[in-house]
């Protein structure tokens, strides 16, 4: 039995980890490095394995930093079977879908204009054969992945569908309970159910994106949203928002539904502008058995939390472009969450230099990102290769991640004993961050705790 490490390994993009047991081979997760584009292009082109070797992949969550090498993964020899819920399948079919039409766009863009064409790592074609290969299963249901290795998924609160994994490997006279978190959520945030503790555990792959760091508190998330969206509508400006498609715009707009719904903002327009997140949110609305009690009981008096009168969703691109033309204080919620790609850039671009623009970063952000150069306050940016000068306010709020922060992850982990845990591996975190983690888990009894690098290779 033993472990490759070999993405999110002392970084918080690319998850992917070999496990082997009993001649088998499986990966957890399968996703996307972002970070500086040449960088990211290299990392991604390749395999540090034969992709044929694999015989399944058990699949955490949806985010394309988790799922968005399948595909590839397909295209280059595997054939094995995807497991996941059923709502991380319904996601990852338009995820995927989004992220091939990107890539395929991106190439014939460069061809147009005569530059060096970089061939998408898949097309659409490659992302329908992936989703052939995806079985879903149930939260609490021990399944076999491949003979020797058993798993069960719990919830992860982190977005719709996304799991903690707790597989058993079997070699010899051998058993080892690994557990492996993907990302994990927080409890008592709308929408989506508590993290769910899945057991005792031998061996913990644990994420630790947020190390260090404890997240303002949920009660403050209603009260800046109020106060920015009254101050844009005093200077007629604009409030820009960028946020994953998948699970922050869901939680963006619920949280804008109730401030609406109380007379708390004025009737301002509010725009999401991301066809991802238009279907990811019809997708929400198809697996209520992921809500938690709280977003039932809404419903039964709010038919709809994820719209109101004064929202417009925004489909195609024609319109979005439009939007920069229009007079007037408005709201507009746009992918990329990271600012690296999608609609955001073009609003981004028109709107950065005006004084009266306000910029909302509600998330992380991975190191050289435009994202992140924002959120340091850079005073000058590059956009589609142009420099802006920033002269607009950029604004941090960190009561919207979908990331338990350091304390919520010591808590979570606290609850397996540790005196009982063998080892602690962390990763999907940067090394300041992993070092903080690693100095709270040693003080909460944890004997091992380590960060694997890239590459690292671990005997169980």
């Amino acid at each position: 039995m033993r472990i490759e490490f070999h993405g999110a390994a002392q970084t918080v993009t690319g998850s992917m980890h070999l496990v082997e047991c009993a001649g088998k081979r499986i990966l957890l997760d399968c996703g996307l490095f972002q970070g500086r584009r040449a960088e990211a292009a290299r990392i991604n082109a390749t395999f540090p394995f034969d992709p044929a070797s694999i015989d399944a992949v058990v699949l955490s969550h949806a985010h394309i930093d988790h799922s968005g090498r399948l595909p590839h993964l397909v295209k280059c020899g595997f054939d094995g079977t995807i497991y996941s819920t059923s709502a991380t399948r319904d996601l990852c079919a338009i995820m995927l879908a989004d992220s091939a039409m990107i890539q395929e766009k991106d190439a014939e863009h460069l061809r147009k204009h005569g530059r060096d064409v970089v061939e998408p790592l898949y097309t659409a074609k490659d992302v329908a054969r992936t989703m052939e290969l995806f079985t879903t299963i149930g939260y609490h249901r021990t399944f076999d992945v491949v003979p020797g290795i058993q798993a069960r998924f719990f919830d992860a609160g982190h977005i719709l569908g996304s799991a903690v994994t707790m597989l058993t490997l079997k070699e010899n006279a051998k058993t080892v309970r690994l557990c492996f978190t993907g990302d994990l959520g927080r409890p008592d945030r709308p929408i989506l159910r508590d993290p769910e503790f899945p057991g005792t555990a031998d061996i913990i792959i644990s994420e630790s994106t947020y190390g260090g760091r404890q997240h303002e508190g949920m009660e403050n998330l209603d009260e800046t949203l109020e106060t920015l969206i009254k101050r844009v509508v005093e200077e007629n400006g604009k409030l820009l928002i960028p946020a994953f498609s998948i699970g922050r715009t869901q939680d963006i707009v619920y949280h804008l539904n109730g401030l609406y719904n109380t007379g708390r903002i004025p009737d301002i327009p509010v725009y999401v502008d991301s066809p991802l997140a238009i279907n990811a949110t019809n997708v929400y609305r198809m697996h209520p058995e992921c809500y938690d009690d709280d977003i039932r009981h809404l419903m039964l008096r709010d038919a709809d939390p994820f719209g109101f009168p004064s929202l417009t969703y925004v489909r195609e691109a024609e319109e979005s472009k439009r939007l920069n033309g229009k007079r007037g204080p408005a709201v507009i919620i746009a992918a990329s969450g990271m600012c690296e790609s999608g609609r955001i850039l073009h609003h981004l671009s028109n709107n950065i230099e005006s004084k009266h623009t306000t910029v909302l970063i509600v998330g992380f952000n991975a190191q050289h990102t435009l994202g992140r150069r924002l959120a340091d306050g850079d005073e000058i940016v590059n956009i589609y290769g142009v420099p802006h000068h920033v002269r607009g306010t950029i604004e941090k709020i960190s009561g919207f991640s979908a990331h338990a922060d350091e304390a919520e992850l010591r808590s979570f982990l606290r609850a397996f004993t540790p005196s009982s845990v063998e080892q602690v591996f962390l990763v999907h975190g940067e090394p300041e961050a992993q070092e903080a983690l690693k100095t709270g888990l040693h003080d909460d009894g944890f004997a091992t705790v380590t960060n694997p690098a890239k590459g690292d290779v671990v005997e169980l």
